[in-house]
């Protein structure tokens, strides 16, 4: 019986990139299904800024993507500008069914070659590649665009907060370093029921932040 966790993803970030190639390792009853989503309408809804948005955050993004990349053997231009705007590459892959193969050309195009994401030109060379005779026809669909709100919409209910994330069973896997907890869930289902890690469950809220300036009255 095929086990199937949805993967989260948007281009913008490099993070689902580095880890897909860890999908190789793992049990062959699993399925890996890609559900594009809008990252910055995750962050929106949870009122929080992206990494590229905080410079020194952003630097170090990069600067860990690109020490991972080597560790792992994986090539990694980084693409032409950052952030960028990735709702055409996001629907492109709805439109071509959201397969990891699609997922995985158009990350090579960016990410590991350094293509633009967003400009006419570039998304030109990528259409070459996935055989599509004109992206920006099969990007502006009521469909296409309708699914991209509904996955972003269905993923912010079952509490997704950030790219990439696996969800399994109701469980979030956030990040290419939860790979290894992913696994070992896969390998034994009730690990969230030890009262180790249900305990989270109950811890109360002791102190919260009112506002940006919280700090200054203290």
């Amino acid at each position: 019986m095929t086990r199937t966790a949805e993967w989260c993803i948007d281009y913008v970030s490099p993070y689902p990139y580095l880890q897909m190639p860890g999908f190789a390792d793992l049990p062959n009853d699993v399925e890996i299904k890609p559900v594009p989503v809008l990252f910055a309408g995750l962050l929106g809804h949870w009122g929080q800024l992206g990494p590229a948005e905080i410079p020194a955050k952003k630097l170090h993004t990069f600067h860990y993507s690109r020490w991972l990349a080597d560790k792992r053997g994986l090539r990694l231009a980084g693409p032409a500008r950052h952030p960028f705007n990735p709702l055409a590459l996001l629907r492109l892959t709805i439109a071509l069914g959201a397969t990891l193969d699609v997922v995985r050309t158009i990350y090579d195009h960016t990410w590991a070659d350094g293509g633009d994401g967003q400009s006419d030109e570039s998304l030109a060379a990528l259409a070459d590649k996935l055989g599509v005779d004109d992206v920006r026809a099969l990007v502006s669909t009521d469909e296409v665009k309708a699914q991209l709100r509904a996955n972003t919409d269905r993923m912010i209910a079952a509490g997704v907060y950030g790219v990439p994330t696996l969800v399994m069973d109701g469980h979030l896997f956030w990040g290419d370093d939860s790979m290894p907890m992913f696994r070992e869930y896969l390998d034994n289902p009730t690990m969230f029921k030890d009262d180790r890690f249900a305990r989270a469950n109950t811890i109360e809220v002791a102190s919260g932040r009112p506002g940006k300036d919280w700090h200054l009255k203290r």
